[in-house]
C-alpha cells in the first residue's frame, strides 16, 4: 500500500480530517474522483482487519486527544514510540498556519527520536484549524495572547503527570511556534527545556523568569526577528541562563519548513540534530 495514501487515510481515521477533505486529498493524490471512489472500500477494508494501520506508523501510537486548558478542551496531537513505557516529553508548536499535515509530521519525526510529543492545536478556542487555511489570519486574530499562552502551559502540566511520560517536559516551536515556545519558557517554571526557532524574543524584563535551559535558532536573513537576539542573549547571561544560540548561513525565516519555499535541507538537519540531542541530555 502506498504511504502517502496510508498516511491520509490515517490522518482522516484519527481526527485530523473529515471525510470530505480526505476524499478531496485522495482525490488530488489518484487524479480523479473516480479513482478515490473505487479505492476507498479497500482502505476501508484494510482498516477494519487492522492491516492499514500497521504500514502507516508502525513503530508509532498516534492519536488525537483533548487536554484540559485555559480556555476549555485543547485539541492536540499526540505520538509516542510503540513500547508502552515512559519517555521525555516534548510539546511541538506550530506555525502561524494552525496544526497542518506538516506539523503533525514533525511531531512524530519527535516521537520517532524517543519522546512522548504533542502538538496542540492553538485554535481550538476558535473551531480549530480549518481544513482550507487560506483566511487562517483571521481566526488567529481572534485568540487572546494570554490566554493562548496559558493554554500550552497547561500542556506542560499535562505531559508532566502523562502515565507514558517520565516527568520532564521540552518545548519546541516555528516562527509563530518559536515565540510561543519563549512564552511558555517564561510562564512555566515546571518546562526543562525551550528551543524556539526563529521566534520572537521575550522583553528583558520577564526573562529572568525562565527556568528552562534554552537552545534557540536562527535564520542569517531574518531582519525582524534578529533584531531581538542582542537584548535576549543580553538578558539571559545577566539571569545566569543556560542557553545557547544558532545562526544558520545562507537561510531565511522557516528554513526548517520542508513543505515551503524558504526550506534549506542542510541547515534543517544541523538544527534537528542539535534540538534532539539537547532534548536528551536535558530531559533524561
Amino acid at each position: 500500500m502506498d504511504k502517502k495514501i496510508n498516511q491520509l487515510y490515517h490522518e482522516y481515521r484519527t481526527g485530523g480530517s473529515d471525510r470530505r477533505g480526505f476524499l478531496k486529498k485522495l482525490t488530488a493524490y489518484l487524479g480523479s474522483t473516480a479513482a478515490a471512489l473505487a479505492f476507498l472500500p479497500v482502505l476501508d477494508e484494510k482498516y477494519a482487519d487492522g492491516t492499514l494501520m500497521q504500514t502507516a506508523d508502525e513503530d508509532l501510537v498516534t492519536e488525537f486527544i483533548t487536554y484540559p486548558a485555559e480556555t476549555g478542551e485543547m485539541r492536540a496531537y499526540m505520538a509516542r514510540p510503540k513500547a508502552n513505557k515512559k519517555y521525555p516529553a516534548v510539546i511541538v508548536i506550530h506555525e502561524n498556519r494552525g496544526l497542518v499535515p506538516h506539523i503533525q509530521d514533525v511531531n512524530r519525526r519527535m516521537a520517532k527520536e524517543g519522546f512522548l510529543a504533542l502538538a496542540p492545536d492553538a485554535l481550538s478556542p476558535v473551531g480549530g484549524t480549518p481544513e482550507d487555511i487560506t483566511n487562517v489570519g483571521e481566526l488567529f486574530k481572534k485568540l487572546v495572547p494570554e490566554q493562548t499562552t496559558k493554554n500550552f502551559v497547561a500542556a506542560v502540566k499535562y505531559l508532566k503527570t502523562h502515565p507514558n511520560s517520565n516527568g520532564k517536559v521540552g518545548c519546541t516551536g516555528f516562527c509563530w511556534g518559536g515565540a510561543m515556545t519563549n512564552q511558555v519558557a517564561v510562564n512555566s517554571p515546571d518546562l526543562k527545556a525551550a528551543v524556539p526557532y526563529y521566534g520572537r524574543q521575550p522583553v528583558a524584563d520577564d526573562v529572568p523568569k525562565i527556568k528552562a535551559s534554552v537552545l534557540a535558532h536562527y535564520a542569517e536573513n531574518d531582519q525582524g526577528i534578529n533584531a531581538g537576539i542582542a537584548a535576549f542573549e543580553e538578558a539571559l547571561k545577566k539571569a545566569g541562563i543556560e542557553y545557547q544560540i544558532f545562526s544558520y548561513p545562507g537561510t531565511g525565516h522557516g528554513f526548517n519548513n520542508d513543505t515551503g519555499q524558504r526550506y534549506n535541507e542542510e541547515a534543517a538537519k544541523q538544527a534537528w540534530k542539535r534540538t534532539v540531542d539537547f532534548f536528551k541530555t536535558k530531559l533524561k
